[in-house]
């Protein structure tokens, strides 16, 4: 088994600067003093990742008007996430990490079992990080099917 971090509450959350869809560099720094959602999702565009991100959209407003901004990372390159973004709406920036580092930081790539083969790959996984910047909840080998209800009643939004 390799070795990967594993975030806990209260931990300060790794920062980041990456590009999203439109070419814009986004850093969690800019998010300081509001709480933030960050899911990692394996691949743009394939249907559990589009379930997902089609559930953060159409829970986006409610996570606004509470405050909570929603950032969505994967390895694509911004080209395919700006596809993704125009063709399922999604109204958040994707954020590019084409290198894994910013997944690594965040224990989102390691070991797992796909199809009963152990591989390495995307952990899907999503934090909430405080307006201080400390990891509030940290969700690793969540499900695409009904994850955001569950993010959003551990938010009350």
């Amino acid at each position: 088994m390799t070795d990967r971090v594993i975030l806990e509450p209260g931990a300060p959350a790794p920062d980041f600067a990456l590009s999203d869809q439109d070419g814009n560099t986004v850093s969690l720094d800019d998010f300081r003093g509001q709480r933030v959602v960050v899911f990692f999702y394996p691949q743009a565009m394939t249907p559990g990742c589009t379930t997902e991100a089609c559930d953060f959209r159409d829970a986006v407003e409610p996570l606004l008007a509470a405050g909570i901004q929603v950032l969505g990372i994967s390895h694509d390159d911004p080209v395919k996430q700006k596809r993704f973004a125009e063709r399922d709406e999604l109204p958040y920036p994707l954020l590019s990490d084409t290198d894994y580092a910013v997944h690594h930081a965040y224990g989102a790539y390691g070991e797992k079992k796909l199809y009963g083969k152990v591989v390495n790959g995307v952990i899907r996984s999503t934090f909430v990080i405080d307006a201080d910047g400390k990891i509030e909840h940290a969700l690793y080998n969540v499900k695409a099917t009904g994850h955001v209800a569950r993010v959003r009643k551990l938010l009350g939004a």
